[in-house]
């Protein structure tokens, strides 16, 4: 997730990068691409936002009512926490939940990890392989820590986990094109496609959506030049004219 943390700690998130990734009942494997992270980064730069945390969605195949999150996900969660070195880092799961009409129920959570589960995984405390038998609820630990006054290996997932207020806020950006990395890509089509949807806006309102600048800073060496239609969008001022015809002959080119 991208978007800011004003003086106060509050994280709003304006987009998501979604990362090539394999989803499976229980566990979600990223499977992360430094270079396409890195144009993300830039884009974001340009947007004037930043990596702000992590979102991921269970299935209604999970049965998670006696806990928030699993083993997997506690630690998973905390590597990438971990990895940020925001204080603020946040993240986000959502529970698909069937509901009597068998159709699915979707419900939003946000949790920051506490600063010891952080800790304890940089320090390397956490047993990072699962068995079959393993109770998806309680964390493993190589040495004993203190929780409640006891000195235990195994510690309740929610013990790690701080709870976080969501509130709506209305952002910036439109989020209408198609979604980086999942089956149906986007093509100079779908580039088209959009423009002439949006053809009564101002040019720099055309483009503003995050997974469009993705798509051209994937499309035809465009990367260099995507982080400056960023900062168009970010501070609403005009698109140049040779870079709006530059998009708008690969639209023409589907």
């Amino acid at each position: 997730m991208y978007g800011t943390v004003s003086e106060e700690g509050r994280v709003e998130v304006d987009f998501i990068y979604e990362p090539p990734q394999q989803g499976m009942e229980d566990d979600l494997i990223l499977l992360r691409d430094p270079e396409e992270e890195k144009l993300v980064d830039a884009i974001a730069a340009g947007l004037g936002r930043k990596r702000v945390g992590f979102i991921f969605t269970q299935t209604i195949m999970q049965d998670k009512k006696d806990y928030n999150f699993s083993n997997k996900e506690v630690l998973q969660a905390a590597e990438l926490h971990a990895e940020s070195g925001l204080k603020e880092w946040v993240t986000v799961v959502v529970k698909l939940e069937a509901n009597e009409d068998g159709d699915a129920d979707v419900h939003f959570e946000a949790f920051q990890m506490s600063d010891m589960c952080v800790k304890l995984f940089k320090e390397g405390w956490f047993v990072t392989e699962f068995g079959e038998d393993d109770d998806p609820k309680l964390s493993k630990m190589k040495k004993e820590v203190v929780v409640g006054g006891k000195d235990v290996k195994e510690v309740d997932n929610d013990f790690f986990l701080v709870v976080v207020k969501i509130i709506d806020h209305q952002g910036p950006l439109s989020s209408t094109f198609p979604i980086e990395n999942r089956n149906n890509l986007a093509t100079m089509r779908t580039l088209k496609n959009h423009l002439d949807r949006t053809k009564s806006l101002p040019f720099v309102k055309r483009i503003a959506d995050f997974h469009l600048l993705l798509f051209l800073a994937m499309s035809h060496g465009l990367g260099s030049d995507v982080p400056a239609l960023a900062e168009c969008v970010s501070t609403e001022t005009a698109v140049p004219e040779g870079y709006q015809l530059l998009i708008e002959s690969m639209a023409n080119t589907s």
